[in-house]
């Protein structure tokens, strides 16, 4: 079903409604001004890469082995509903560091961010005294290495080359680097360390996709990889004909990767071979900050920065407003924490635009007025639940060209799904009670007009609070 959207004719309503959200949406906590003391809360971010929602032992997947993660989640909380507002690497990191949409923060591939650097969460953090790290993928265009204490840079390649002639495998470079920082920042600082994993991402241009260490090729061995129910033929030719067509970078990724049984299983088993391995190099950091007596005075956060399809409706990779593709892990133990609050889950929707907030109220410093995210801490620290979102404007902008990835938006809810392709006027509308993995698409459906028409308009509306 096609809709030509009408221009906005009151503005003024409009500018009202964005005034309110992001008010709403902040909750600051008091600065401190000068230089931090020690006492103040260490931030440790574990940062993986193309790792959805269910990729953990914890959130019931049987496949997977992530005992460090499952053991996190039971100390501290897990959010099920943790989303993402772009799913795709570079747009994803400069959301967490900005703690603001694409549409504000203005990168649309890879390039750095147009938001200034002294209203992110590194540049204030290092600003208010913290000692600053971050280690991995950065992909946000040349890293301003002078705005950090420490910074080692990496991606792209499961395997690097390093200066005597011999390979390190990313993760275990990730490991070495966190640990190094760890170990050689001053005593008399809080630090805040970001540890930028690139696997679980492939490396694209390699035939072998998951390249995990030789010592992790036996776990996984024995085990049969369930396939989706969707990922099928027919779920990929339900799609708009747009994407579920052979020339969408999405279906490419997929004949790398799923076209055949064999593969899909060889592919899945190294792909759960590099999270477990993601998952001992988080054990190994943990164990560090319990060695130096400084676990209890740290925030420790888990997530992602998109969700990755296993083959469902045919595809591949991310970039969509699927679930598979937008639903992420978020795993956080906070010293904060009552100590009956460990091992719970939280279903409110928490998204990656919430991160910078979150992380500079832990450390007691005003969040800027112009990131957009909220501290989601007062989700498991207020006495009275907070008011919070019920749902979530999604975006993602065109890449190369209309054939290659389109553009997508959406409006999110738990029940209900309103996506929008701009390049095509194509709206689709999902009953996600009723139709979870979202093959059934209501929008020409005349029993659904109402609720259309009244998602149309609100996705507008949060549309226009994005900017």
């Amino acid at each position: 079903m096609k809709h030509k959207f009408p221009k906005p004719t009151c503005l003024s309503v409009l500018f009202c409604i964005l005034a309110v959200s992001i008010q709403s949406d902040m909750q600051p906590c008091d600065a401190d001004e000068g230089t931090a003391p020690p006492s103040r809360m260490n931030i440790l971010v574990l940062y993986a890469d193309d790792w959805r929602h269910d990729t953990l032992g914890v959130a019931g997947n049987p496949i997977v082995k992530t005992p460090t993660l499952d053991q996190l989640a039971g100390e501290g909380i897990r959010f099920t509903h943790n989303c993402v507002t772009t799913a795709i690497c570079g747009i994803s990191r400069a959301t967490l560091f900005t703690g603001q949409w694409m549409s504000r923060h203005g990168n649309q591939s890879f390039k750095p961010w147009k938001t200034p650097w002294e209203e992110g969460y590194p540049g204030l953090l290092r600003n208010h005294g913290y000692y600053v790290g971050h280690v991995g993928k950065w992909h946000n265009g040349r890293i301003p290495a002078q705005q950090f204490d420490f910074s080692r840079v990496y991606a792209g390649t499961h395997w690097i080359d390093q200066p005597d002639g011999t390979k390190i495998h990313v993760t275990q470079k990730n490991e070495n680097d966190a640990l190094e920082f760890l170990k050689t920042r001053p005593d008399d600082k809080p630090f805040c360390l970001t540890v930028a994993f690139f696997a679980t991402h492939a490396e694209d241009h390699n035939p072998l996709q998951f390249l995990p260490q030789p010592e992790s090729m036996d776990p996984y061995q024995d085990v049969t990889i369930p396939v989706p129910v969707n990922a099928t033929q027919e779920s990929f030719e339900r799609l708009p004909e747009f994407v579920g067509n052979e020339k969408n970078e999405g279906r490419n990724r997929w004949h790398w990767r799923f076209d055949t049984p064999q593969k899909y299983q060889t592919m899945m088993k190294n792909y759960y071979r590099l999270a477990t391995e993601v998952d001992t190099t988080c054990g190994r950091i943990l164990a560090e900050l319990k060695e130096q007596g400084i676990d209890e005075n740290t925030l420790v956060i888990f997530t992602t920065d998109n969700g990755y399809y296993h083959a469902e409706h045919g595809l591949a990779d991310k970039w969509y407003p699927h679930q598979e593709s937008i639903r992420v892990p978020l795993i956080v133990r906070d010293p904060r924490m009552p100590k009956n609050i460990g091992g719970q889950t939280n279903d409110e929707f928490t998204l990656n635009v919430d991160l910078a907030p979150t992380i500079l109220a832990a450390a007691k410093i005003d969040a800027p007025e112009t990131m957009q995210g909220r501290d989601f801490s007062t989700l498991y620290l207020a006495s009275e639940k907070p008011q919070w979102r019920e749902e979530f404007f999604y975006e993602h902008p065109m890449l190369k060209t209309t054939e290659f990835i389109p553009a997508s938006e959406a409006l999110v809810r738990k029940g209900w799904k309103y996506m929008y392709w701009p390049e095509f006027e194509r709206e689709q509308l999902f009953d996600l009670t009723d139709d979870p993995i979202e093959e059934k698409d209501l929008a020409s459906n005349p029993e659904h007009a109402v609720k259309l028409g009244e998602m149309r308009k609100r996705f507008l509306q949060l549309k226009e609070l994005a900017r």
